[in-house]
């Protein structure tokens, strides 16, 4: 039993003060108390993204996400009744409480019943040419361009093998020697790593059709020129939850208009909005996709991740978003690579 001094946030916490608590307590919930430290309920990482699609902001109370009804064991009960619960429950983890009904730890049944490694294929595309990075990629390709010491490539492997997803696919083309001399076959890296060859670049989504055969239960997409902590175990869970075929990681992107806003109706000037900012969803070049979202791929093409889910939303399939509030930066400019070594030994342990 772990226990949970460090996963407990107060009913009237807010988002952002919850979010630090999960992240930290690195067991994928918290537990809501009340003032006399009594269970209140649990608050997950889906729980914080689904009130964030639904337009609350970090700076919102939990009061309104949290689940109030949670399946909860005595400190009293055995062993094999915890597991008979979590078993019919379908749970991952239970809180155990008290006589009074305060949290006393918390039982994970992940680490007793499923391995440490997962065989979730991670493909990531790293043929791109780099080109708005000028010299830096005349030489090497952009995911091979050291940030803190090591290629950007080398980092993305790292962080999904800290997470148990070892087995790696990459899609090549662009100076693909300099990343197939760097890892071979993953190895010397503790991951295993295969190649796709693209004769002609495919885009975000093309390589895949490449590859069919290889993918055989849900799997990663990745960028590789990105710098990210996100959990993607997190993503993992969130694409199952939601029983999507296809799940996009996004990223809330504000835009001010620099003038003020006039609302004209009818003719008349209803109102002026000075300089407003407006939020959109942006996707993070990460994605989780099941296996039968391949259908919906052309043949050896040139086809972006974009098109492939707008054929998905046509077909009125089930695609997900999943907000990414953790660090994330799409190494795409020079300004990108400089600002990416200056923060990378605060966000990474190098």
């Amino acid at each position: 039993m772990k226990k949970t001094n460090n996963i407990l946030v107060s009913y009237s916490a807010t988002i952002k003060e919850a979010l630090k608590i999960i992240d930290s307590g690195a067991m994928q919930i918290a537990l809501v108390i009340d003032d006399d430290d009594c269970l209140l309920g649990t608050l997950t990482d889906g729980d914080i993204r689904r009130g964030l699609l639904n337009g609350l902001s970090v700076d919102s109370s939990i009061e309104t996400i949290f689940f109030k009804t949670p399946t909860v064991a005595k400190i009293s009960d055995s062993n094999e009744k915890i597991f008979r619960i979590l078993l019919s429950k379908k749970l991952r983890q239970i809180p155990i409480v008290d006589e009074s009904g305060r949290p006393a730890g918390i039982i994970d049944i992940e680490e007793l019943i499923k391995p440490k490694h997962k065989t979730n294929k991670v493909v990531l595309m790293a043929g791109g040419l780099g080109t708005r990075l000028g010299e830096l990629t005349k030489t090497t390709p952009k995911p091979m361009l050291r940030v803190g010491n090591k290629p950007i490539l080398q980092t993305i492997i790292e962080n999904f093998a800290k997470y148990g997803y070892t087995d790696f696919i990459i899609s090549v083309n662009y100076l693909s020697h300099v990343i197939e001399d760097y890892f071979g076959d993953g190895s010397s890296f503790g991951v295993s790593i295969e190649y796709i060859h693209e004769k002609e670049r495919m885009g975000t989504a093309g390589a895949l059709s490449l590859m069919r055969s290889m993918l055989n239960e849900p799997f990663f997409v990745m960028n590789s020129d990105l710098l990210t902590n996100i959990n993607f175990e997190h993503l993992h869970d969130f694409h199952l939850a939601q029983g999507a075929i296809a799940t996009m990681g996004v990223r809330e992107y504000d835009f001010q208009v620099p003038y003020g806003v006039v609302n004209v109706e009818d003719g008349k000037i209803r109102n002026i909005v000075e300089k407003p900012v407006h939020t959109f969803f942006v996707s993070a070049g990460i994605y989780m996709l099941s296996p039968e979202a391949l259908e919906y791929l052309p043949d050896n093409q040139f086809f972006d991740m974009p098109s492939l889910f707008n054929n998905l939303s046509e077909a009125d399939c089930m695609t997900g978003a999943f907000p990414i509030h953790e660090y994330w930066l799409d190494i795409g400019r020079l300004s990108d690579f400089e600002r990416a070594n200056t923060e990378f030994s605060q966000v990474f342990s190098v």
